[in-house]
């Protein structure tokens, strides 16, 4: 099968290509070797003065592209490079994205003609960065203007951290507020990462020694990375509105194959929950087979959340059965009751929702949102050193 070319665009010339084997995810290492030494057209030295990389995947983004796009160049910090792929789109992202790239010189543009997936492109993106810190950005979100100065400030301020995000609020594809920075989750002693993806900035160097994004976690990549990240610095969240997380039915989880998702996501429970095992290593833990695999119930809440939050009745409660890992425990009566809730009437378990988180946000208590907050995974759950 032949290769699928890798093309760069943007204002300094023509299309360059550079050959990588599909759907392969190798360590971050290893791409920054292809890019580096294959590359036909130069890209250049690193300007002396670049202080951050902003890397930003697209897959199908047009709707809400230029929104992302101005929001990161509108930054009140400005000497940053701004690093975009666009992973095979069919939806006209990718002429939309010459566009920018022709009138912003800060835009380096890369195309592929074969989908890299969640990870290849995550990784693509990273290891094109030429500064020593690099924020992640979602093609479909959106930055407040401050948001890379206040980042970049809490990190020259705490030399110990490995990375800094902040906290979100979510809207819909309409762009409605559906509700705002949950600080309640900030002291809360969880697995889960109290924040978004594209929220978050890291050293370059500290991601690169992990190995970056690991091909055996893909779709909860970025809850791995931060897991290991946390291993090697302290993470610091800025408990403050920052971002801005759209939830719509085209984003990249909720576009994705149903099996494919359920057994990924019941891979991340068993890696970050399941205390039970001695060797949690994505690696070393068994996936499951459609034909006879049931999964963890929460994965039926977390797949579902996404269609609640953005206006559609999610319908997981007949797979949540057939599927679903059912045992006499709080947890499977939690999922029950979540996903019959949301067949019947989704507009009122979003308000529960929504009062709910509001009300955890008062008993918390008011949180200094000038002040970072240090986080910390409850247990360390996976190996920091090993590259997959």
């Amino acid at each position: 099968m032949p290769s699928p070319a890798t093309k760069k665009s943007g204002p300094v010339g023509s299309h360059s290509a550079v050959p990588l084997r599909a759907f392969v995810v190798p360590p971050i290492s290893a791409y920054l070797v292809v890019m580096k030494s294959r590359a036909r057209q130069k890209i250049g030295d690193k300007p002396a003065s670049l202080s951050l990389s902003v890397v930003m995947p697209v897959r199908n983004s047009l709707q809400y592209l230029d929104e992302a796009v101005q929001s990161v160049l509108s930054q009140s910090f400005a000497n940053f490079e701004f690093i975009i792929l666009d992973d095979a789109s069919t939806d006209g992202s990718s002429e939309r994205l010459r566009y920018w790239a022709a009138k912003d010189k800060r835009i380096r543009l890369f195309e592929v003609d074969k989908r890299l997936g969640p990870v290849g492109s995550s990784n693509f993106v990273a290891a094109e960065a030429r500064a020593p810190v690099v924020a992640r950005m979602d093609a479909d979100d959106i930055c407040s203007p401050d948001r890379i100065a206040e980042q970049l400030r809490v990190l020259e301020q705490h030399p110990e951290a490995a990375l800094v995000a902040s906290l979100s609020n979510v809207i819909d594809a309409r762009g409605r507020l559906l509700r705002g920075p949950e600080r309640w989750r900030l002291p809360r002693k969880s697995p889960m990462a109290p924040f978004a993806h594209g929220a978050m900035m890291y050293r370059r160097k500290l991601f690169e020694e992990i190995g970056g994004y690991r091909r055996a976690c893909e779709y909860w990549e970025d809850q791995d990375l931060i897991t290991r990240m946390a291993a090697v610095g302290d993470i610091l969240i800025i408990p403050n509105a920052l971002y801005t997380v759209r939830l719509t039915t085209t984003s990249t989880r909720a576009a994705s194959e149903q099996l494919h998702l359920e057994e990924a996501l019941n891979h991340m429970y068993q890696v970050l929950t399941d205390t039970d095992r001695k060797d949690r290593r994505p690696e070393h833990l068994p996936r499951y087979s459609e034909k006879s695999g049931k999964v963890d119930p929460r994965v039926f809440v977390s797949l579902g959340s996404v269609p609640l939050w953005a206006g559609v009745k999610p319908r997981m409660f007949k797979r949540l059965l057939t599927r679903g890992k059912l045992r006499p425990d709080l947890a499977t009566a939690a999922a029950l009751a979540w996903a019959a809730w949301a067949s019947i009437n989704p507009f009122t378990l979003r308000a529960f929702l929504a009062a709910h988180a509001h009300i955890r946000n008062i008993i918390a208590g008011r949180v200094p949102i000038d002040v970072p907050v240090r986080w910390a995974p409850p247990v360390s759950t996976v190996s920091s050193g090993h590259r997959d």
